[in-house]
């Protein structure tokens, strides 16, 4: 009996455990389901007001970003993405496509004047990362037309250059907008190697090439051409902003010197200067040039002018089987060449050369020596010296006979010479067994038996020559040269191209003052008929108001008007 009441007892004691138990269960249950209800409830709050917060964020840097394109285009908001794509011309004016006219047009962009647009690159960002803002990866512009197609901007390789500078991307992308810029007062460029301050008018060269621009921007690089050379010029420093407009405006340049120094300069064109009577030592491989310059001052140049002095430039060559030739100009011909100079040397080894002024008036001024490696690589010195005339001879003028004829002398008909009379047939007996006259057509010269083997004339110019130098003279004479406007000429005829009719030599306006390429021929005949190239015809074009009666006359028939209408020589 007690044995069931206590069975029972525990049995009804388990139950309430479990019920309890049970419950407690539920109650947790109940309470994790709350606290998840809450959680995600939270979490739902939370992601909807980061939502509006980004919401919020996105539409301030809107409204920032158009407020900064309203500031920057003075009131004119034109910003777009283009696919970039390039064309050849000069300067920084770009080409857009004809939807952006109608656009400017109708914001009233053509009423402000010039147009003026900030280009930037426009990359893939990563959600998250950082956005990269370097003043790099933008540059200022101007605009030639509206004639790119839809959905593309065509650029210069200048500005191309500037805003992917060592980036090939497959789709290039950039970002177009409106800017107003101020006009600059202050410029500080860098030449990024040697040799642009060796030209004689090198900031004239530069004016010339900022022509073709509309604006600067600082870390940009500027290409200035100078004939077939090519100079860049780092911008560093810009006011009154760091980026300006440079039409119809007066700019204060600063040209700083390069970092780099004289070295490996075999390679670069640049002018070691070289002094009067001082010896310079050198090394130059073939087919290269090693440059030089020096200065005759107004007081030398008078003296060489009078011919009483002579201009020796003298190379001596201490390398077996190397050779050298020498050419040299005088400014504003800066880098001779095989084919562009004034004075040439091309006899083998040692050598002196004599400069003969063609025009008095010129005799003072700075000078170029381009020594050329023409065989091996050849160790020189290199000298300048102006040497006074001895006994008064100058130059050009042949010395006067010393004697006068006897009246008793025969010519000797082997060697053509006066003998005496007495001696003569003694001398021809010796004469026509150690000596022999060249047979060539107007030359006549008496050798040696055993130095006429060794005497030869060129087939093409007749020179005479040793037989060891008949090689060179038909590389360098008579060889073709090419000229980079695409006459083939030989070097003699080469010369005078250059010189005189080359559409690509360097020439000195006389309307603008600055070297440029000259041109073809002019297509007004008047123009052909007063020597003017075709840079000249299209410069002197210019209108320009008269100083006596104040009208618009083309600077090249500004002389005719000043003695047609004002009766002024």
């Amino acid at each position: 009996m007690d044995f069931e009441l206590r069975k029972a007892r525990e049995k009804l004691e388990r139950e309430q455990r479990e019920r309890v138990q049970r419950a407690k269960d539920k109650a947790d249950r109940e309470r994790r389901a709350k606290a998840e209800a809450a959680r995600r409830r939270d979490a739902l709050e939370a992601s909807h007001r980061e939502r509006r917060l980004d919401a919020a964020r996105a539409q301030e840097e809107a409204q920032q970003k158009m407020e900064e394109v309203m500031q920057l285009g003075k009131g004119i908001s034109f910003s777009h993405m283009f696919e970039a794509l390039r064309y050849d011309g000069p300067g920084d004016k770009i080409k857009l496509p004809p939807s952006s006219f109608k656009e400017l047009s109708d914001e009233g962009a053509l009423d402000k004047g010039p147009m003026y647009f900030r280009l930037s690159k426009v990359r893939d960002s990563v959600p998250g990362a950082p956005q990269d803002n370097d003043a790099d990866e933008a540059t200022c512009c101007g605009v030639l037309e509206f004639t790119a197609r839809e959905g593309s901007a065509e650029l210069t390789p200048h500005v191309w250059n500037n805003l992917f500078r060592g980036d090939s991307p497959d789709v290039p992308l950039i970002e177009v907008r409106y800017v107003s810029l101020p006009k600059g007062t202050y410029a500080k460029l860098k030449p990024e190697g040697v040799g642009f301050s060796d030209l004689p008018n090198h900031r004239a060269v530069l004016e010339t090439a900022l022509r073709n621009h509309a604006t600067l921007s600082e870390n940009d690089f500027v290409v200035v051409n100078y004939g077939q050379l090519q100079y860049k010029l780092k911008v560093l420093e810009l006011k009154p902003a760091s980026s300006v407009s440079v039409l119809e405006t007066d700019v204060e340049v600063d040209i700083e010197g390069p970092d780099s120094v004289l070295d490996n300069v075999e390679n670069q064109h640049v002018l070691v200067p070289l002094e009067t009577g001082k010896v310079e030592s050198g090394v130059v491989e073939e087919g290269k040039f090693r440059y030089y310059k020096f200065l005759v001052d107004e007081g030398m140049g008078e003296k060489v002018a009078s011919r009483h002095a002579n201009i020796e430039v003298k190379i001596e060559t201490y390398t077996s089987g190397g050779d050298t030739d020498i050419y040299v100009s005088r400014h504003p011909l800066v880098f001779p060449t095989q084919h562009r100079h004034e004075w040439s040397s091309h006899e083998m080894g040692s050598k002196v050369l004599i400069l003969k002024p063609r025009d008095a008036s010129l005799s003072s001024g700075t000078y170029s020596i381009g020594v050329y490696g023409f065989k091996g690589t050849t160790k020189y010195q290199l000298s300048v010296a102006i040497k006074d005339v001895l006994n008064g001879q100058r130059i050009g003028e042949q010395a006067s006979a010393s004697s006068s004829v006897d009246v008793d002398s025969v010519v000797c008909k082997n060697c053509k010479r006066y003998i005496s009379n007495r001696t003569s047939l003694l001398h021809e007996a010796y004469c026509v067994r150690h000596n022999v006259v060249c047979m060539h057509d107007g030359c006549g010269v008496v050798l040696r038996k055993e130095e006429a083997t060794d005497h030869v004339h060129c087939n093409k110019c007749g020179q005479a020559f040793q037989q060891r130098e008949m090689e060179k003279h038909m590389k360098v004479f008579h060889e073709p040269l090419q000229c980079p406007c695409g006459v083939v000429l030989e070097k003699e005829d080469m010369v005078q191209h250059q010189s005189s009719t080359c559409p690509l030599r360097l020439i000195v306006c006389r309307f603008c003052g600055d070297t440029v390429q000259a041109g073809g021929e002019p297509l007004d005949a008047r123009d052909r008929l007063r020597n003017m190239c075709e840079h000249e015809s299209i410069c002197g074009s210019r209108t320009a108001p008269c100083d006596s009666c104040g009208r618009s006359v083309m600077l090249k028939d500004m002389d005719i008007h000043v003695i047609a209408v004002h009766q002024k020589s």
